[in-house]
């Protein structure tokens, strides 16, 4: 009896031991379910969603290294400044896309953030574009409107602005408002600030903007539209109008023309009295390209720009693809100047023409 009682407690005792350290026992989580980035392919290649929303953004944007030599086109000098026939630029630019559908339609945030070092010299960054769209509306710093509603004079062009046209050089705080209509006509509304350029502040001193309208048509043939603007410190206007034609699948050509109201000949000599919308000398100014595909990798392009005080720029280059995202595009430039241009050539460089050149080795991603 004894041995019974005494089999049964130390059963008790194991039962009771084991229930205990079973209580105490660790229990490991099962690990939670990993939120994979998702495509998102309602913009268009590149998009993904930000984990946890149904905002997409893309990140994108280029490293490129342009060495120059020769002459300015610009002015006649030394393209390196001083007695430098050379010159070297590394940019990187980066861009942030990002997007969401709302009740008022897609709400758009972009910014193109840029760094660059120019012959040994940290430039920094700057924001080259950052705004905000909905529903039509456009708010923020983006390259004038005079100049990238119609398209920029030489899209492949490295030193498309030689006679300035509005280039993507400028920028401006603006709000604008675009209708898109179905049949591939928009017409824009827009006031900018304007901003400092090449050492003459175009920005507005009050409150009265400057203004600009503008209406284009696409179509499968190509592109005519036309803009004007109202100078707002200067009381002038500036008009401009473009037509692009696609020639063939591997051929096409453009022609634009500019005229500015008042244009003072002498605003070259003193700085003053200029026309934010009528960046050229004179009264009227215009411009032509074309690009031509040689091969799958390879496109020709060109470009003949003519101002009233009469300067001439033409530019030639060959865009070569060497692999897919890395471009490589030699580019010869030469400038006949005319009018003031002309005098400050001859006096300061001692010539009325000027001829350089220009690499560009780019990587897109």
């Amino acid at each position: 009896m004894a041995v019974r009682t005494l089999l049964f407690s130390s059963v008790a005792t194991i039962i009771t031991t084991s229930a205990a350290y079973a209580a105490d026992a660790v229990v490991v989580a099962e690990p939670e379910p990993v939120e994979y980035v998702r495509v998102c392919d309602a913009y268009g290649k590149g998009f993904f969603y930000l984990p946890g929303t149904e905002t997409c953004l893309k990140v994108n944007g280029y490293l490129r290294v342009d060495v120059a030599g020769g002459d300015d086109p610009y002015t006649g000098g030394h393209i390196g400044g001083d007695d430098d026939t050379w010159y070297a630029r590394t940019r990187a630019e980066i861009r942030f896309d990002a997007r969401s559908e709302t009740e008022l339609g897609t709400l758009r945030s972009f910014a193109d953030t840029r760094f660059q070092f120019t012959n040994g010299s940290d430039g920094g960054a700057s924001l080259h574009q950052g705004y905000i769209e909905l529903g039509g509306f456009q708010i923020g710093v983006n390259d004038v409107l005079f100049g990238s509603w119609l398209g920029y004079a030489g899209e492949a062009i490295i030193q498309d602005d030689v006679i300035q046209y509005g280039s993507d050089s400028l920028s401006s705080n603006q709000v604008s408002y675009t209708f898109k209509g179905g049949n591939g006509f928009s017409a824009i509304v827009a006031a900018e600030q304007g901003e400092e350029f090449n050492g003459y502040d175009y920005v507005i001193d009050d409150y009265m903007p400057h203004v600009l309208a503008g209406v284009k048509l696409q179509q499968g043939w190509g592109q005519i539209g036309a803009v004007v603007g109202y100078d707002s410190v200067q009381d002038d206007v500036g008009v401009k109008a473009r037509l692009d034609v696609s020639l063939t699948d591997s051929i096409s050509a453009w022609i634009m023309a500019g005229y500015q109201s008042d244009y003072d000949s002498d605003s070259f000599n003193t700085n003053q009295n200029r026309n934010w919308y009528g960046l050229w000398e004179g009264d009227w100014a215009g411009w032509g390209g074309f690009a031509v595909k040689v091969t799958e990798k390879a496109t020709i392009n060109g470009q003949a720009a003519y101002e009233e005080q009469g300067t001439w720029a033409l530019a030639l280059n060959v865009n070569y693809e060497l692999v897919p995202g890395f471009i490589i595009r030699p580019e010869i430039d030469y400038t006949k100047f005319g009018g003031a241009r002309k005098e400050q050539a001859e006096s300061e460089f001692g010539d009325d023409d000027a001829i350089g050149g220009i690499v560009r080795f780019q990587r897109n991603f």
